[in-house]
């Protein structure tokens, strides 16, 4: 199965500024703009509590390969 243009690390570590109360990074990097809107606007909303749990949780799916493109590939190493 052919591999996608995108890094797992980079969209995991991009995630991971969720703690810091940016979150959705990651998702916008691998295609996923809605959901990494969605997750910016959680973010505000709840004064960076969300973007933070979010946030730790999207990195781990992310570097532990259970997230794809959106063309279903998996991200590469």
């Amino acid at each position: 199965q052919p591999y996608s243009d995108k890094s797992k690390t980079v969209a995991g570590l991009l995630q991971l500024l969720g703690l810091v109360g940016l979150v959705g990074f990651g998702r916008i990097y691998a295609g996923y703009v809605g959901l990494g809107i969605a997750q910016l606007v959680v973010g505000w909303v709840t004064c960076g509590l969300g973007a933070w749990v979010w946030g730790v949780v999207d990195a781990v799916l992310f570097l532990t390969d259970k997230v794809t493109d959106p063309q279903g590939r998996p991200l590469r190493d």
